[in-house]
């Protein structure tokens, strides 16, 4: 297998990686066949996928104007995968120039590519790091050259959560960086759930098992278990909601009936 130009020395790509396949469903060009192959099987089960990805995408962009409206100019992206149009640092400076991003993620070819993109970019950086190890993002040393945790942070946790399985204490991780925002944060979250697939649970959970296959498993939480992350957070309106239905702008009309699986929500920090 011929390894691309802009694929880290190191890395096994004849393995699924979440990061590449979440690419492939944006139409992006950062991934591999194995990875392909991976996001072809889940959508044998769930066609809808890329749709479920395109509102992932959509809500954070809405959700980082939010935050940038609300004053916020730093931005911690964790499990921020490979860059897309309209990413974190593009609304986010574009809205407040000057706004500092950190981009953080497991996948060394979403770090690399993400460095790439952000070449020249003083004030946006991309670190390799893990939700499940919080304190070693925490004190990373080009987090705390660039974010000033004294001041608000907008923590965007965006489609990453339901990769964390519960024996590794995801509820933990996000109480852990929660405990080190300053009021005014603001934590932004979507998560995958069987409520609001237009499947059966039985149909769904053969995306999930495909998960399973390539060593990421997908967790599907209840609306209730989601709601738990943000225990010690007001939520903002409209609450805890559909991607489509969290400030919709313009108002969703013809949204895919996939757009509205699983949940999102923001929460600010007292």
């Amino acid at each position: 297998m011929e390894r691309p130009a802009w694929a880290p020395r190191g890395i096994d790509i004849s393995v699924p990686s979440v990061s590449r396949v979440y690419d492939y469903y944006l139409g992006g060009s950062h991934n591999f066949e194995v990875d392909r192959e991976a996001a072809r099987r889940a959508m044998e089960f769930m066609p809808g996928l890329p749709k479920i990805m395109q509102a992932n995408r959509a809500f954070l962009r809405r959700a980082v104007r939010f935050a940038a409206d609300e004053g916020v100019t730093q931005f911690l992206d964790i499990g921020s995968g490979i860059p897309t149009i309209g990413n974190v640092h593009e609304v986010a400076q574009s809205a407040r120039p000057g706004a500092r991003v950190v981009y953080v993620d497991h996948d060394p070819v979403a770090v690399a590519h993400s460095e790439a993109v952000l070449a020249g970019n003083e004030d946006a950086v991309a670190v390799a790091g893990d939700l499940r190890k919080p304190r070693e993002i925490l004190t990373h040393p080009r987090l705390r050259d660039l974010i000033d945790l004294n001041q608000p942070v907008a923590l965007l946790l965006v489609a990453i959560l339901h990769f964390v399985e519960d024996e590794d204490d995801p509820y933990g991780a996000v109480a852990e960086l929660r405990d080190a925002l300053a009021p005014g944060s603001l934590f932004v979250v979507t998560h995958a759930s069987y409520e609001g697939i237009p499947l059966s649970p039985e149909r769904a959970r053969g995306t999930v098992d495909v998960y399973k296959d390539i060593r990421s498993p997908l967790i599907m939480r209840s609306r209730d278990d989601i709601a738990r992350f943000f225990e010690g957070y007001d939520m903002v309106e409209p609450g805890l909601v559909p991607m489509p239905n969290w400030r919709p702008d313009p108002a969703p009309e013809d949204e895919d009936p996939y757009s509205y699986s699983g949940f999102a929500g923001v929460g600010r920090a007292a």
